[in-house]
């Protein structure tokens, strides 16, 4: 079945939009349709998370609870979910919620417009841990921004919440709303507004047929990146599909050789995967963007932007990848180092889609992984660096190495690899291989750091890497 209107819950009710225009981002709704001005916009870029809400789904018949930025997520994306803003946390007895409590009791805010969004992150933390430690806390709040506080205040009132019952309203009323999100019609969903278009298919096969109609379209895989040619470049997007509610596309295959993610798992999901397999993967996700970002944003949607700093790119590259691409006809299988053509340039064509990403698994191997950036959390790479090394009896039998902006596409770092490998690993080698960052990469001066600034960083980061494997431990400021 199709339909062209959506329905989510809000205030514990079905709420229904016939034909909503695909460009209006949620943010837009909550405060011009809904006329709830709690939620706020500071960047609309989702970096400081002031417009962030909650949406809260079913998984395996089971609730659970996303924050995400309202800015750049469009309308037709909380089809079928529970949508929870600020003004819903008070109790119908006009009592605060145990979050807004805590902020108040600690002193959590001050000028005020960053604070609803600070709540509603701790809100789905609140609803999604039983404790919260300093990781989780962190975490939760590294996609908030606040020029006042200085954060003490609200990491206290975050973990006071330790001591508080999850006995709110929200828990009282969660069989309601289970049952309201399964009475929720699930149709797959298609919208015609004035001139724009937007599918959401349920199926591979139904996918297909929409982009046979439809070739000019633009795929959405989370949005973090197409989004902002609406709220930044004010722009107008006319054909959207989206690739989030493909079923077929929401897998993950795991054994002991390799990984396949399917396009439409989300990169918070991933982390969580990925994280026993590869922990620097794991740590570098969690500085990727914010929870926020990364509960709508996918691994296959960053390698499809194709962004020279995209962080999951380099990684991914010297893990020797490799994607599938859905065409027309068949699914194709190519390395991802053959994917990237130039500045945001792939060999996908007009209609193809990745459908998932293959990463190998070699427990022999060494991997290691470094983001640097002007800020730790929440903030673009200036340099991204990635080593894949398979050392036996000292020798390097294999070195697969990348980086992250150095270059108008994410690359390997070929002379250096071939410098390494065969070789004795020894300081003396590495001291000679990292003069070699120049034969690969020819970085630009931009606002973010200066050409010789990379260059350094590369060699500096490739020693970093000799120094943890020779020393057998990590030289982390942050852990």
């Amino acid at each position: 079945m199709v339909s062209n209107t959506i329905q989510f819950i809000y205030n514990n009710q079905i709420c229904s939009i016939k034909n909503p225009d695909p460009n209006k981002t949620v943010l837009d709704y909550i405060r011009n349709d809904l006329k709830k001005n709690g939620t706020k916009e500071g960047c609309a870029e989702g970096g400081c998370g002031a417009c962030t809400v909650v949406l809260g789904e079913l998984k395996n018949s089971k609730l659970i609870y996303r924050s995400i930025n309202s800015c750049i997520s469009f309308l037709p994306s909380i089809n079928g979910k529970h949508l929870i803003l600020v003004e819903n946390l008070m109790s119908k007895k006009k009592e605060l919620h145990p979050i807004q409590e805590a902020m108040v009791k600690f002193h959590g805010s001050q000028c005020g417009f960053c604070t609803p969004g600070f709540i509603m992150s701790m809100f789905a933390m609140y609803k999604n841990f039983n404790k919260f430690d300093n990781e989780i806390i962190e975490e939760t709040l590294s996609g908030n921004l606040c020029r006042c506080t200085g954060y003490r205040p609200i990491i206290d009132a975050a973990k006071s919440l330790n001591n508080k019952k999850d006995n709110d309203h929200f828990k009282k009323d969660q069989i309601k709303i289970i049952k309201l999100l399964k009475k929720i019609n699930d149709y797959e969903i298609e919208i015609s507004y004035r001139n724009k278009k937007y599918f959401a298919p349920k199926s591979l096969n139904n996918l297909k047929k929409i982009i046979k109609k439809n070739p000019n379209s633009h795929f959405l895989s989370g949005g973090t990146d197409l989004s902002l040619e609406v709220t930044k470049l004010r722009g107008e997007i006319k054909n959207i599909i989206s690739l989030n509610s493909v079923k077929e596309l929401k897998f993950v295959k795991k054994n002991k050789n390799f990984i396949e993610v399917g396009a439409g798992v989300s990169l918070y999901d991933f982390q969580n995967i990925i994280k026993s397999h590869y922990l620097d993967f794991y740590n570098i996700l969690k500085r990727y963007g914010s929870v926020q970002i990364r509960n709508v944003g996918t691994i296959s949607g960053n390698i499809a932007t194709a962004s020279p700093i995209g962080d999951t790119l380099p990684l991914l590259l010297s893990l020797d990848a490799v994607i599938k691409i859905q065409t027309k006809n068949t699914i194709k299988t190519i390395p991802l180092n053959e994917f990237f053509i130039s500045y945001r340039r792939t060999k996908l064509k007009k209609g193809d889609f990745i459908h998932s990403v293959k990463i190998p698994i070699n427990k022999e191997n060494h991997f290691k992984a470094y983001k640097i950036s002007k800020r730790f959390d929440d903030d673009i790479s200036t340099v991204c660096a990635s080593f894949n090394l398979l050392i036996k009896n000292n020798k390097i039998v294999t070195a697969k190495i990348a980086y992250g902006g150095m270059s108008e596409t994410p690359k390997r770092a070929i002379s250096i690899e071939k410098k390494l490998s065969n070789s004795m690993f020894s300081e003396e080698l590495f001291l000679k291989a990292q003069d070699l960052i120049k034969n690969d990469f020819s970085p630009i001066d931009d606002m973010r750091a200066s050409r010789n600034y990379r260059i350094e960083i590369a060699k500096n980061l490739l020693m970093k890497f000799f120094y943890e494997i020779s020393k057998k431990k990590n030289i982390r400021i942050n852990q």
